[in-house]
C-alpha cells in the first residue's frame, strides 16, 4: 500500500527549543516551510489548533492560492463554532485547495485549554458532541436537499449548503486519541486514525483497538493509521546521539525561562495520550529500533513528542517497522523546523518510498 508523509504547516519559527523570532503569524516563514515541504516529498502539511494560536483556516487558505501539490490537515475543535458553519468553511477550502483538505478532528484533552474559548463540557461530553458534529459535517458535505437534526448537542431546520467539496463523495475525516473514548468515536467516524510515536508492541495494541471499534460501530472497513514522531537525525549514529541529547538540554534551558506552553501540564497531564508516553518513558529511554522517550519527558508528554534517533537510514528502518504494523501516514516534524524539513525530505523520505515500493513489488510477484 502506498505511503504518506505528513509535516507541519507551523506559522512561526518558534519549538520547544527555540523562542519564536517574531509574531504568532509570520506569512513569510509560513510559505518558506510549507514550500520546504513541497519541494521534498511531503505529502501534506497539518494546520495545527491552540486557542489562542492563528486561525488554522484562515492561514491554510493563504497557503494553498501559494502552492500547487502539498495537500492541507485542518484541526478543527468542534466548540468554536456550529458544524453547518464549519461544513460550509471546510467545503469553501476544499474549493479553494482544488481538493487537497483533510479535516482532523479535535475533542481536547485539556479542560482548562477548552474553557479558554467557552467549553465547559466534561471530557465524556465533548466526545459525544465530536461524534455528533462530525455526522453533521460529513451530511452537510453531502445532502443536495435540506434536511433537519436533532440530536443531544444540536437541533437545527431545514439546513442545505450551496457549497460542496471538490472532492467526492466528500474529504476525509481524521481523528486521534489513545483513550476508549476516542477508539470509539474515531472507530466509528474516522477514515484516518492518528497515534503519537509508542513502542511498537503498545502502537500494534492501539490498532487493534481502533480496528475493534471500527467492528463494533458497524463498519466493514476500518480508518487508516498515522503515528507521529520527531524525528533527530545525522550523518553517523554518534552525531545523532550527540544531537539528541544536545536537543533536551535546549529543552531544559527553554524551559528555565518560562512554560513551553500555556495548554499542558509538564508533570500532570489530563489527556490519556499524554499520560501513555510519560508512562513508557518511566520504563525507559530506548525502545525497539530507534525510539528514544526523553524528548517525550522533558515536554510532559506533549503532544508528537517521542523522536526517533539516529542516521536516515536507521530512522527510515524504524518508520518501516511502523509500516510493517499497518501504519501507512508517518508524522514527522523536527525541533528545527525549516532544517528539518529539508533534511528529512531530502534523506529519509526517499529510503522509506523505495522500499515500500519493493514490498509492494514482491506482494504483487
Amino acid at each position: 500500500m502506498p505511503v504518506e508523509f505528513l509535516g507541519i504547516a507551523a506559522t512561526n519559527d518558534g519549538s520547544e527549543t527555540t523562542p519564536r523570532s517574531g509574531g504568532a503569524f509570520d506569512k513569510d516563514y509560513t510559505l518558506r516551510l510549507a514550500r520546504a515541504h513541497e519541494e521534498h516529498g511531503w505529502d501534506r502539511v497539518l494546520f495545527a489548533y491552540g486557542s489562542g494560536a492563528p486561525e488554522p483556516a484562515s492561514a491554510a487558505a493563504y497557503l494553498v492560492t501559494k502552492l500547487d501539490k502539498l495537500q492541507i490537515l485542518l484541526a478543527h475543535r468542534p466548540n468554536v463554532s456550529y458544524p453547518t458553519f464549519a461544513a460550509k468553511t471546510f467545503a469553501t477550502l476544499d474549493q479553494i485547495s482544488d481538493g487537497r483538505l483533510t479535516v482532523h478532528f479535535i475533542t481536547g484533552g485539556t479542560d482548562h485549554e477548552q474553557q479558554r474559548e467557552g467549553d465547559y463540557l466534561s471530557k465524556d461530553q465533548r466526545y459525544s458532541r465530536t461524534r455528533e458534529y462530525i455526522q453533521i459535517v460529513k451530511k452537510a458535505w453531502i445532502s443536495r436537499s435540506a434536511f433537519d437534526h436533532d440530536g443531544e448537542h444540536y437541533k437545527f431546520a431545514d439546513f442545505v449548503s450551496d457549497v460542496f467539496p471538490v472532492q467526492q463523495p466528500r474529504p476525509n475525516v481524521s481523528f486521534g486519541g489513545s483513550s476508549p473514548a476516542a477508539y470509539a468515536a474515531g472507530g466509528a467516524e474516522a477514515d484516518i486514525f492518528c497515534l503519537w510515536g509508542e513502542p511498537l508492541a503498545e502502537t500494534a495494541q492501539q490498532i487493534e483497538s481502533v480496528k475493534q471499534a471500527a467492528k463494533e460501530a458497524g463498519r466493514t472497513d476500518v480508518p487508516r493509521i498515522q503515528v507521529a514522531f520527531r524525528p533527530i537525525i545525522a550523518p553517523t549514529e554518534e552525531l545523532a546521539w550527540e544531537k539528541a541529547y544536545r536537543t533536551v538540554e535546549r529543552i531544559e534551558a527553554r524551559k528555565a525561562n518560562g512554560p513551553l506552553s500555556r495548554r499542558h501540564s509538564l508533570t500532570n497531564p489530563e489527556n490519556t495520550g499524554s499520560q501513555r508516553l510519560l508512562a513508557v518513558a518511566e520504563r525507559g529511554e530506548r525502545f525497539d529500533r530507534a525510539l528514544w522517550t526523553p524528548t517525550a519527558k522533558a515536554t510532559g508528554g506533549a503532544g508528537n513528542s517521542n523522536a526517533l534517533v539516529g542516521t536516515p537510514e536507521t530512522v527510515a528502518q524504524a518508520l518501516l517497522d511502523y509500516y510493517d504494523l499497518g501504519v501507512d501516514i508517518l508524522s514527522a516534524r523536527g525541533y528545527d523546523l525549516l532544517d528539518d524539513a529539508i533534511d528529512f525530505g531530502r534523506y529519509v523520505i526517499p529510503l522509506v518510498r523505495e522500499e515500500v515500493a519493493k514490498r509492494d513489488r514482491a506482494k504483487a510477484a
